[in-house]
């Protein structure tokens, strides 16, 4: 997605001016002077998936197709920050699904990732939204979502736990149902490296 355009009146600046201040921080000084107009650039961008609809993304990329085989999308990166601390946590998500007489162009897949990932999230929720964006708009026979990600609230807070990962899946339909689709899945997302 485009870097945001910031807008008149934007409240954040002075939002982190006065955060700054209350950390004991001088925003006058030369490193932060423009750290209020930054700060806000990124959130914004950071979390411009709020304004952007998951059937908007997919709309056009739908096309009808005689494939009754799993589709898969592996190791797609993404970034989101937890909506606890407002930090970072990151990492991999496979998505795969078994049409029904239609299937999705193959860049819209991470695009629907991009789009929930960039907004406040935790890691469970951004999971089943995929999962479930992708089952509503496109009506396939199942669709599976596994998640794979480093959470920074974690390793840089709390208990302090640098590289555990979380892993979370989300299964639906025939995914959910049948075991040997599941299996299946999982073995194609299993790690290769």
């Amino acid at each position: 997605m485009a870097a945001p355009i910031p807008k008149p009146g934007d409240p954040i600046p002075e939002l982190v001016e006065s955060l700054l201040i209350e950390l004991g921080e001088d925003p006058s000084r030369q490193g932060l002077k423009a750290t209020p107009d930054r700060v806000s650039r990124a959130l914004r961008e950071l979390t411009d998936g709020y304004g952007i609809k998951p059937e908007d993304v997919i709309a056009g990329a739908v096309f009808d197709q005689d494939y009754d085989e799993m589709v898969v999308v592996k190791d797609i990166a993404f970034y989101s920050l937890c909506e606890h601390h407002m930090l970072p946590f990151f990492g991999h998500m496979h998505v795969g699904y078994l049409p029904k007489g239609k299937v999705v162009g193959l860049s819209k897949i991470p695009r629907l990732v991009e789009v929930f990932s960039h907004r406040l999230q935790i890691q469970e929720q951004l999971t089943r939204e995929v999962a479930e964006a992708l089952n509503s708009t496109l009506g396939p026979k199942g669709v599976g979502v596994v998640a794979e990600a480093r959470h920074l609230c974690m390793e840089m807070r709390g208990v302090e736990t640098p590289g555990g990962r979380m892993m979370t899946s989300c299964m639906l339909g025939t995914f959910r149902r049948d075991p040997r689709t599941r299996a299946e899945f999982l073995n194609l997302v299993r790690p290769t490296r």
